[in-house]
């Protein structure tokens, strides 16, 4: 099989590779398409630690079963499935015991510590796979697997009253789902981002307001969400949230957030962060997404062009999701 292998920050390469044999409790995946996501610019780049090298990197993988191990009860032959960014967790640590998986310390993660999807096939744990909703072309499945799930985790944190006014700071792969979704659960939403293009989309799809983050939006916010790496927009945001209110990185990685005067967080405001996603958030967003039609805005990369995409997604250039296709 083909597959794009890291071997070491900005070494990355299409290589032959042996389609991998499932373990007993794994599912041996035909690859269709996997999302690619800033995390995986991260990776590429070695802004976050990795454990294990060279990798097959990718982690919003659409496939379809095509073997199971000997023990695997999970799906059949031919099912399509999603795999995201979680892999594997102890299962028996505090974290894992209430509910918060994502914050395990023996976690394991699709495309760091095992070969993701950047490739025409993937092995992965029977665990770890999802079943997917049905009246989506395969690449606009993709970007709700990290992309969706991560603004919807955000969106869980960000602690909204009814009705309340949730501000997205950054537009791109997740913002554009998030706000989505937070318009069916009766939000009104603003969006900030200095790309006229990415202004216009939003408003396309129904956002209340949108302008850059140094305007000022028409009221004050109930919680914020960061998507973009920049510490200064968390504090940014703080300026323009009510009482009591969040602001939530939804970022892997960000800058340093800079010195800000106390009487910005004085009232009972927070600033806070995600962290990967559980298995259930996956399972929320699936479900919400099968129940409303969202519109995911993609672009298509061929399989052999994915550095390239890379360096477009690092300056900005991308609509949306890019979705790396499979021959």
């Amino acid at each position: 099989m083909k597959a794009w292998v890291l071997s070491k920050p900005f070494d990355l390469r299409l290589t032959d590779l042996p389609v991998p044999e499932p373990g007993p409790r794994e599912l041996l995946l035909k690859v269709l398409c996997c999302g690619i996501c800033h995390t995986d610019l991260h990776e590429y780049k070695g802004e976050i630690p990795l454990p294990v090298l060279p990798v097959v990197p990718g982690h919003q993988i659409v496939a379809e079963v095509v073997r199971k191990g000997t023990e695997a009860r999970r799906f059949r032959g031919g099912d399509l499935v999603g795999v995201p960014w979680l892999n594997h967790t102890c299962g028996t640590c505090a974290f894992c015991r209430t509910g918060r998986e994502n914050l395990c310390d023996a976690a394991r993660f699709t495309g760091l510590h095992v070969h993701g999807g950047f490739g025409e096939y993937a092995a992965v744990h029977e665990e770890a796979a999802h079943p997917l909703p049905s009246g989506y072309a395969l690449h606009e499945l993709a970007p709700l697997l990290c992309g969706g799930v991560i603004g919807y985790r955000a969106f869980r944190r960000a602690g909204l009253p009814p009705g309340g006014v949730l501000g997205l700071f950054g537009f791109g792969s997740s913002a554009h789902l998030l706000l989505q979704v937070a318009k069916g659960a009766g939000h009104r939403v603003f969006v900030f981002t200095r790309s006229a293009g990415h202004q216009a989309m939003a408003r396309a799809l129904g956002a209340d307001w949108a302008g850059s983050a140094g305007e000022a939006p028409p009221e004050s916010l109930d919680a914020g969400i960061v998507f973009a790496p920049k510490g200064a927009l968390m504090i940014e945001g703080l300026k323009r949230i009510k009482k009591g209110g969040r602001m939530v990185s939804a970022g892997i990685r960000m800058d340093d957030l800079p010195a800000f005067p106390y009487r910005l967080l004085w009232e009972e405001r927070s600033l806070t962060s995600v962290a990967n996603s559980t298995r259930a958030d996956v399972a929320d967003l699936l479900s919400i997404a099968g129940a409303m039609r969202l519109k995911v805005e993609t672009e298509i990369i061929p399989l052999g062009c994915l550095p390239e995409a890379l360096q477009r997604m690092e300056d900005g250039r991308i609509q949306g999701s890019a979705v790396l296709m499979m021959p």
